[in-house]
């Protein structure tokens, strides 16, 4: 296990809503289990003018999230961690002279011998990257004489891959790439880092997984919410840009990628950039028009309750064309992968929510039980991301009795059956493994840029196409009908259950 130095977290647009709701709980987690150093100290930065006190009190002691996420154990613990906080009110705006923030950085440097270590986390909109990017630099508060310094920066990293490129350039010109850490906090969830565990460290599946054994490889990503109070942001997003871009493409690249040299994050990285340039990039029309689909949900009953369709959604255009519902098959151009389909969707105001990879394995070539039930029940390997995460096997069994009945069998494994480990959420592992320069499950420029470089065709021919249609689906269900004309010729799409459990299976061996 890597060494966690004394060091400082600066947070800025810390009196935002995602460091009381998931930044300041992770951390308190990880004080709380003792992965924090001696010397650890966190400065929230922003606009807002607050004392330490109120900003202790706004994002700690009156945070409904962490008190929420605390046990009766934990109630001893809040107010010592508390202290370990401060605030620094940035003034109007954050392209402004820095000075009296790098004092107060040197000052809580020298009283809690941070060593000149810290971490800067842009938990701001990305227009603002550069501009902190710059005014720290002109502090020196690059500059890794003394100590290292890291920039954690949120998604949304860019809009299309122009924009990327410019934020790369933007950031990089003040910090080295190798301090620069792109959060996708999927990355973060146990289930998408046991895709590399599954794969290479089991002997059982890595020579199955290729294109001689796999027929199709299907992701889902299912919200039951719509967009709620992010209407305006959504509006201006979609379903490809705020899922399927980072998110999906990045397990996408874990299931596609060949087997690194070993387990660290140059090699890890170099991979998972090498399997997204190998995504076969739709340029065409008429293959676009193949094998895209985009939706929106329309007004419905959930549960004897009128729920609202998209457009009429708070701060949405009533003439939007904005994606709720993307589905996309698409092909890999190697070896490995070669004239295997991947099948990818993501969608709100759908039956539950739920994120899961299905790798649906080809049929025995040989059918001798062609007669006994088992036909077009070929062997599956599920990988549930959210929630309930786990995998579950899905294989043929014979039924007890006379004869050769076959019916498909489920073996599992869920993480909530680990009762004496704590498993980490996704924002815990993720500021651990910054905090201890870890730099694997954080995205690199070109790994962004060969993302984008496969989605901005496709969102092109969504926004200037001749033929683009915007489908509706009852919120509530599963889609549009013509989804499954997408997926024709495989069968039709996996609705999963939220409870992995619940999968129907002729028996569950435990």
């Amino acid at each position: 296990m890597n060494k966690t130095e004394n060091q400082m977290l600066i947070i800025f647009g810390a009196s935002g809503d995602l460091t009381a709701r998931k930044l300041v709980p992770a951390l308190f987690n990880l004080f709380r289990d003792g992965h924090v150093p001696d010397n650890f100290v966190v400065l929230g930065v922003s606009r807002s003018n607050l004392s330490d006190k109120a900003f202790r009190e706004k994002v700690v002691l009156e945070s409904e999230y962490l008190k929420n996420k605390a046990t009766v154990k934990d109630f001893g613990l809040i107010e010592n961690f508390s202290k370990n906080l401060f605030y620094e009110d940035l003034g109007e705006n954050y392209d402004t002279s820095y000075s009296n923030l790098a004092e107060r950085i040197e000052d809580l440097n020298t009283k809690f011998s941070i060593g000149n270590n810290y971490i800067f986390y842009l938990s701001t909109p990305p227009s603002l990257f550069e501009a902190i990017s710059k005014n720290l630099t002109e502090q020196g508060l690059n500059d890794e004489t003394k100590g290292f310094k890291r920039l954690i920066v949120e998604k949304p990293f860019g809009y299309d891959l122009k924009t990327a490129k410019n934020l790369n350039k933007g950031i990089q010109k003040y910090f080295k790439e190798s301090q620069i850490y792109r959060i996708d906090h999927y990355l973060g969830k146990e289930t998408v880092q046991n895709l590399l565990v599954t794969r290479f460290a089991n002997s059982i599946f890595e020579p199955l997984w290729n294109r001689n054994y796999i027929h199709h490889v299907e992701i889902t990503n299912a919200e039951s919410n719509g967009v709620e109070l992010r209407g305006g942001y959504y509006d201006n997003s979609g379903a490809l840009r705020d899922m399927f871009q980072n998110h999906l493409l990045q397990i996408v690249s874990l299931i596609v990628m060949e087997p690194p040299i070993a387990a660290n994050a140059q090699e890890i990285r170099n991979e998972k950039v090498k399997a997204l340039r190998s995504l076969r990039i739709m340029k065409d029309e008429k293959t676009l028009n193949e094998n895209t689909i985009r939706a929106q949900y329309v007004s419905s009953k959930i549960n004897g309750e009128v729920v609202k369709g998209y457009r009429e959604e708070k701060d949405v255009n009533p003439e939007s064309k904005t994606e709720t519902y993307a589905a996309i098959k698409f092909f890999v151009d190697n070896w490995r992968w070669k004239d295997v389909p991947f099948y990818v969707r993501t969608a709100k105001r759908m039956p539950t929510k739920v994120t899961e990879v299905v790798i649906h394995f080809k049929s025995p070539h040989h059918q001798i039980f062609q007669d006994s039930g088992m036909l077009n029940k070929a062997n599956k390997l599920i990988i549930r991301i959210q929630p309930d995460e786990g995998i579950l096997i899905k294989f043929g069994v014979k039924v007890p009795g006379q004869g050769f009945k076959v019916e498909r069998a489920n073996l599992d494994f869920y993480y909530s059956s680990l009762q004496e480990t704590h498993v980490m959420e996704a924002y815990e592992r993720l500021l651990l493994d910054a905090m201890q320069g870890d730099a694997t499950l954080y995205a690199r420029a070109d790994e962004v840029e060969a993302a984008w470089a496969f989605v901005d065709p496709i969102l092109d021919y969504w926004k200037n196409g001749k033929d683009v249609r915007v489908h509706g689906y009852s919120a509530g269900a599963w889609g549009p009908k013509n989804a499954d004309e997408l997926i024709e010729g495989i069968g039709t799409w996996r609705n999963p259950s939220e409870n992995l459990a619940d999968d129907p299976g002729y028996c569950v061996i435990c």
